[in-house]
């Protein structure tokens, strides 16, 4: 196969007109051409990589995610896969390699150390330093220590933790971290321990602390959490040590864009340059994490992509080892549905089991979780109960106070209930089996039916997300783990996109109101959340009270 074009080479720095020649998936010739032999003004050059993903956030098996990022460039992922590995242990994770082996796409997976990511919560499985020292020396598809959630243990010499990290580095591995808000003399520690990146950071300030201690910062652009203006001024003087990732991203918006849309919006910033963007977007994560990734050189895997231009980068075709896998927004493989794996064994909830009596006959004060749009760090406020007639604290619509609960699957145990604002439902209430990162039920109601109603509906299912309002319901089942469909990845972006809707004509003024409730349970990041186990503060990193009395 033979291809002309202007090629972006990013070795040398140079646009120029070449010809390609490809045999047996591996690229064999480049050679510089007249202009006037080019057969299109198309562009080629090496595809994107997503340098840190949690490809379960997608709602889809690794063979079903590829189908929708190559349509968008992407030819690699750095994919964490801690969420099944919570649910499921190492065999979680090798139901990922085996997913991924049924496509041609590039995963490059990280062996979790933090499962569980703390003691406060029940998950499904524990992962040891054996069991990442197995991963990493059986399967090849598995390059890497995964993000060190548990920066306090690195930070005070929690010996499995820092067991886990020697392992990796003693294999020649790179350790992802992650710690938000980490600054000062604790980055430095946590850099020395051997942590190499970070995805955590919402202000330049803390990026550079953290570039000063030697780590290499990904500016994260999900569908939750983004970080990307806060980061983006950097890049002229470190794009050498920047990439870029999505860290966690719902099927709709994988279906509309990946990395490509941060390429795009860098350039709209930096329009002069190019070349550094793409050195983020393409090379840092291949060097970085080694990957089998094609570059665009002689020898190299034919790994690449042909854009219409350099400012929208309109991708019109995507290769990988030689074969045209995505043409014009529109991938040429085929979905395959995969095994069915799982992990779920509570039953169903009563109404009573969420009122919440109040252990006060005086006016009380709430600790209610303020939810942030497009953050993974919440608010802890304080706000004065709501009680009714029997002294039980219930939701307040009217104020934007509603009721949160977590629900162990794994066993049978009252659900820990608390309170929260800014999701802003009117009335029903939604759920999801995706709550990081244990992955136990969550739910947020305007009232106690619906919130019971919600949970009891993804408890059946053994796994989704729904959305409930008077009589309606509306429920995406995720049998794989609890987490992922089985279904068509376009399929399951409608309807995860109409679950969406429905829960904004019920209130909710967030921009993905289940990928922020899916991290209220993610007690690593501060300040409040909700486990399964009760009400945690994270920034004593213990258990809280819901209620504060009123001092007279």
């Amino acid at each position: 196969m033979q291809l002309t074009g202007t090629l972006v080479d990013l070795h040398q720095r140079r646009l120029y007109p070449a010809e390609i020649t490809v045999e047996n998936g591996k690229i064999t010739g480049i050679t510089e051409i007249p202009s006037s032999a080019r057969s299109t003004m198309h562009y080629l050059l090496p595809g994107f990589v997503d340098a840190h993903v949690h490809v379960e956030s997608s709602m889809l098996p690794p063979a079903e995610f590829a189908r929708l990022a190559m349509v968008h460039g992407t030819v690699a992922t750095v994919s964490d896969p801690h969420e099944i590995a919570n649910v499921l242990g190492v065999s979680g994770v090798e139901y990922m390699v085996e997913s991924a082996r049924r496509s041609p796409f590039n995963f490059c997976f990280g062996a979790p150390p933090c499962v569980p990511a703390t003691n406060f919560e029940t998950a499904g499985a524990v992962v040891t330093p054996d069991d990442v020292e197995f991963l990493l020396q059986n399967y090849p598809e598995i390059g890497y220590l995964a993000e060190v959630m548990n920066f306090p243990g690195v930070l005070h010499g929690d010996p499995d933790m820092l067991a886990k990290i020697a392992v990796a580095r003693r294999l020649g591995k790179p350790v992802d971290g992650h710690a938000p808000g980490l600054r000062g003399d604790d980055v430095r520690r946590y850099a020395a321990a051997g942590i190499q990146t970070d995805h955590e950071c919402f202000t330049a300030e803390e990026a550079l602390d953290k570039l000063a201690a030697g780590m290499k910062i990904l500016i994260r652009e999900g569908s939750a959490a983004r970080n990307f203006e806060a980061l983006i001024g950097l890049l002229p003087e470190h794009f050498e040590n920047l990439m870029f990732c999505s860290d966690d991203k719902h099927p709709d918006s994988l279906a509309e864009g990946h990395i490509n849309q941060l390429v795009q919006r860098a350039l709209a910033r930096f329009p002069d340059h190019l070349f550094e963007i793409l050195q983020m977007a393409c090379l840092n994560p291949v060097r970085h994490y080694n990957l089998p990734v094609g570059l665009l050189r002689v020898g190299d895997p034919a790994d690449f992509i042909i854009v219409d231009d350099l400012k929208t980068f309109n991708v019109l075709q995507t290769y990988l080892a030689g074969e045209l896998v995505a043409e014009r927004g529109r991938c040429l493989l085929p979905h395959r549905p995969g095994a069915l794996v799982n992990r779920f064994a509570c039953s169903e909830k009563k109404v009573a089991d969420f009122a919440v009596k109040s252990t006060s006959n005086q006016p009380v004060n709430l600790r209610v979780i303020e939810a942030l749009d497009g953050q993974l760090i919440t608010n802890a406020l304080m706000l004065p109960a709501k009680p009714d007639a029997e002294g039980f604290v219930i939701a307040d619509p009217e104020n934007d106070v509603l009721k949160l609960a977590v629900v162990n699957r794994y066993a049978d145990a009252p659900p820990a209930v608390a309170f929260i604002r800014n999701f802003g439902l009117k009335r029903g209430a939604i759920a999801s089996s995706v709550a990081h990162d244990s992955h136990n039920v969550i739910a947020v109601g305007a009232d106690d039916e619906s919130l019971c109603e919600a949970i009891n509906l993804i408890i059946r299912e053994k796994g989704g997300v729904c959305v409930v309002d008077e009589g309606r319901r509306d429920v995406l089942p995720l049998p794989i783990a609890g987490l992922m469909s089985n279904a068509d990845g376009y399929e399951v972006a409608r309807h995860y996109a109409r679950l969406d809707q429905f829960a904004k004509n019920l209130g909710s003024t967030l921009g993905s109101p289940f990928m922020t409730l899916s991290f209220m349970a993610l007690l690593v990041i501060p300040h409040l959340k909700l486990s399964d186990q009760g009400l945690f503060d994270g920034d004593s990193f213990r258990f809280t009270e819901i209620e504060l009395k009123i001092e007279s």
